[in-house]
């Protein structure tokens, strides 16, 4: 594609054109420029783009997209000296384009480059800290069920009409714009109409989403969690805000208070609010508990939910109202909840038959403990024990609040290892003790977390529950700068099995 095409509507200044406007590939990875390359230089979290124009150069680009022109040592300007002067020197034949953000250029970029394909299809964006995953589940069986080809990003990979799309991203939750650009391509290719996908903080902060129009914008809660990257509440809940920027639709939860500041930043209009202990216009009523799940009324109309955990009735209102946005019929709805499946890694309950619960699950900030713990007690005759950790490299002041939780709602807690990264495990662990500690809850520390796990089930006895919380459906343990390939469920299975 020619480069004046990729650049169409894209403010810029082009301060070099080169011998060719023929561009083959887009990449912000130096490491992944191949001859006749756009090298895109994103400023990240440890590393600059524009310290490796010169490798890219080097390795065939024949464009690059900068942010800024500082002269002198680390700058990028041509004449006054820095990163690109030995490869201008020798290559005046490379575009050079200058942009004010170029995480938010390249999310134009992209899309121009794959022909626009977001422009034929219908979103559905799911924010929050926890259910986020499970609601776009949630969604994307809801209108599956009512006749629609759907497809689902998010943690999880993405699917079409939920079947694996053979697209690995490298982003844990919502790709980067020149992989999800690249998955809508495939999916309209594959004609898909409807695109439910996670949009997370960090998405909304870094311009994954931008130049994206949501049919409808879902706020799931609000707790605490990434204010590594966010450092404060405030700057984390204007994060998730921006997605209603972008929404045509709002589906809110409003028994979470920072609900208003989404409402606020929406506009009001249109929007449905849904809840259980509120009024709102979807508020679930006269629950009842079965053995599989839950029945309960909204607005007159009875729910059959075959799903354990009572926030997963929140997820399944949100659910419910974004479908009624969309304008599907409530007989489809209703007949589609009542068939709804799980979610791997989400209260996954491992098969046994020695009448005990065991539980993998993803829960891994203090509300999403706060969640899963009595839920599993409301279907548990005996002891909940609860097996968790935190992560390494993320934010340390939840730790302790995650322990005094875990300890207050268990009757005995493991604490271990989750993805330690290249912090020490056991640093990690005493962080988390500090709040396990304030509370008579007896408790005990297992580093290794296969080990942990062989000694939770150990200890089980009949009608107990063990929930392994933290990773879900991850298969993988980051420690160090390595990912060694570990499988909460796998390993609870084998020991049970065992």
């Amino acid at each position: 594609m020619k480069l004046s095409e990729i650049l169409k509507d894209v403010p810029h200044e082009m301060v070099q054109m080169g011998a060719t406007e023929e561009i083959l590939s887009i990449t912000l990875d130096s490491r992944d420029v191949k001859a006749g390359s756009l090298f895109v230089c994103i400023r990240g979290l440890t590393t600059d783009g524009h310290e490796f124009i010169d490798t890219a150069v080097k390795a065939g680009a024949v464009a690059i997209m900068v942010e800024d022109f500082g002269g002198g040592s680390g700058g990028v300007n041509p004449e006054e000296g820095g990163w690109v002067d030995e490869a201008f020197a020798t290559n005046a034949s490379v575009s050079i384009i200058r942009v004010k953000n170029t995480r938010q250029a390249m999310a134009y970029v992209a899309a121009n480059f794959h022909g626009n394909p977001a422009e034929k299809l219908r979103f559905i964006g799911v924010t929050g800290t926890n259910g986020k995953t499970t609601t776009t589940y949630f969604i994307e069986e809801i209108l599956r069920g009512c006749g629609r080809s759907t497809g689902l990003i998010g943690t999880v990979g993405a699917k079409v009409n939920n079947k694996p799309l053979d697209i690995a991203f490298t982003t844990s939750t919502t790709p980067d714009p020149l992989e999800l650009h690249s998955i809508f391509a495939k999916m309209v290719e594959m004609g898909v109409q409807d695109v439910v996908m996670e949009v997370s903080s960090h998405a909304l902060a870094l311009y994954k989403v931008e130049g994206l129009t949501f049919n409808v914008g879902v706020f799931t809660n609000l707790t605490q969690d990434h204010l590594d990257f966010h450092g404060t509440m405030d700057n984390y809940r204007l994060a998730k805000a921006k997605l209603f920027t972008q929404s045509n639709f709002a589906v809110l939860n409003v028994d979470d208070e920072s609900t208003p500041v989404m409402l606020d930043i929406h506009g009001h209009d249109p929007y449905l609010t849904y809840s259980i202990e509120s009024h709102s216009d979807m508020q679930a009523v006269d629950i009842q508990y079965q053995s599989q799940g839950f029945e309960f009324n909204v607005n007159d109309e009875k729910f059959t939910l075959p799903i354990n955990g009572r926030f997963n009735i929140y997820n399944t209102l949100a659910a419910i109202g974004s479908a009624k946005a969309l304008g599907l019929p409530m007989d489809g709805i209703r007949a589609a909840v009542a068939q709804l499946s799980g979610v791997p890694g989400r209260i996954q309950s491992v098969p046994n038959n020695r009448n005990v619960h065991v539980l993998v699950d993803y829960a891994h900030s203090p509300d999403g403990l706060a969640n899963i713990i009595p839920s599993v007690r409301d279907f548990t005759t005996g002891r909940v024990i609860t097996l968790f950790g935190c992560g390494g490299d993320r934010d340390k002041t939840k730790r302790p609040i995650m322990g005094e939780i875990a300890a207050k709602l268990s009757d005995y807690c493991i604490l271990t290892s989750d993805n330690p990264r290249t912090e020490d495990p056991l640093t990690i662990l005493a962080e988390i003790e500090v709040g396990t500690k304030a509370t008579n809850t007896p408790y005990e520390i297992c580093e290794n977390r296969k080990t942990a796990i062989q000694r939770g089930i150990a200890m089980l006895k009949s009608g107990d529950a063990l929930i392994i919380a933290g990773k879900g459906h991850e298969d993988y343990q980051e420690i160090g700068t390595e990912k060694i390939h570990f499988s909460d469920f796998e390993c609870a299975e084998a020991f049970l099995k065992d």
